[in-house]
C-alpha cells in the first residue's frame, strides 16, 4: 500500500517500523504545493496534524486522524464528514508502533473497512470509544502525572521513583523516561484536555509538570 502522511515527521521512524517495509511512505509537508496530487495517489491517509484538515479536501481513501487530544467527534463537530472511513488513532511517540492498534471509528459503519485496511496493513487492531485521550495514552499519561505529583511533594527522587516505578510495574520505561520521549508538552496538553473533557481531579496536570513544559525542560533522569 502508499501511504500518504501530513504532520508525521516526529515518528516516521515508528510508523515505518508499525507497517513495515512492504509498504511505500509519502511524509508530505503541510505546506507543499503538490499535497492533492500526491494524495490522489495514495491507499490511504494520516492527517497527524494538531489539526488536521484533509477531509476538507473531500478524498475518498480512509484517513487516519491523531485523536488524543481531540475525539473524531469533536473534529468533525457540524463539519462535513470525509466520503471515506475515518478513524482516529494515537500517534504519540512510543505509543504508536505496538502489537495492535488502537482505533476509534466515526460511524459504526467504518468497522468493516477497517477490518480489511489493517489487514492490508499487516496489524491487528482493537476498538476503541471515541474518547479524548483513547486508551493507552490516557493510562500512560496518568501514570506520568502521578509520578509528577509524588516527586513535587519530595516523596523521592527522581532515579528512585523512575527505578522502583519500573520494576514494580514491570515496565520498558520508568516514567520520567518515558515523558522525555514521549514529550512534556504532548502530555501536558492530553491530561489538561482529559481534565477539561471530564473535570476528574485526576487529570489534572501536575504543576511541576506543567512548569517543566512551559520552561522546555526534561527531566534529569540517570539510572545506572
Amino acid at each position: 500500500m502508499h501511504l500518504f502522511i501530513v504532520g508525521g515527521e516526529a515518528i516516521e521512524a515508528e510508523l515505518r517500523a508499525k507497517f513495515g517495509l512492504g509498504h511505500s511512505y509519502d511524509f508530505c509537508d503541510a505546506a507543499a504545493p503538490d499535497l492533492l496530487t500526491r494524495l490522489g495517489a495514495a491507499d490511504v491517509g494520516f492527517d497527524l496534524r494538531e489539526w488536521p484538515e484533509l477531509h476538507y479536501e473531500q478524498p475518498r481513501q480512509p484517513l487516519f486522524y491523531a485523536t488524543a487530544t481531540k475525539s473524531l467527534s469533536q473534529l468533525f463537530h457540524k463539519e462535513a464528514p470525509p466520503f471515506g472511513a475515518a478513524f482516529g488513532i494515537c500517534a504519540l511517540p512510543t505509543l504508536l508502533n505496538r502489537e495492535h492498534l488502537e482505533v476509534s471509528l466515526l460511524r459504526p459503519a467504518d468497522a468493516a473497512p477497517l477490518k480489511e485496511l489493517c489487514a492490508a496493513l499487516g496489524t491487528s487492531f482493537s476498538l476503541i470509544p471515541d474518547r479524548v485521550g483513547l486508551l493507552s495514552p490516557r493510562m500512560v499519561c496518568l501514570f506520568i502525572n502521578e509520578a509528577c505529583y509524588l516527586l513535587q511533594t519530595g516523596a523521592a527522587s527522581i532515579n528512585d521513583l523512575e527505578r522502583t516505578m519500573q520494576l514494580r510495574l514491570d515496565l520498558e520505561m520508568g516514567p520520567f523516561t518515558w515523558a522525555n520521549k514521549i514529550g512534556l508538552g504532548h502530555i501536558y496538553q492530553l491530561l489538561e484536555a482529559l481534565y477539561q473533557d471530564t473535570h476528574e481531579d485526576r487529570y489534572k496536570p501536575c504543576p511541576l509538570l506543567k512548569t517543566m513544559y512551559l520552561s522546555e525542560q526534561q527531566f534529569a533522569v540517570a539510572i545506572e
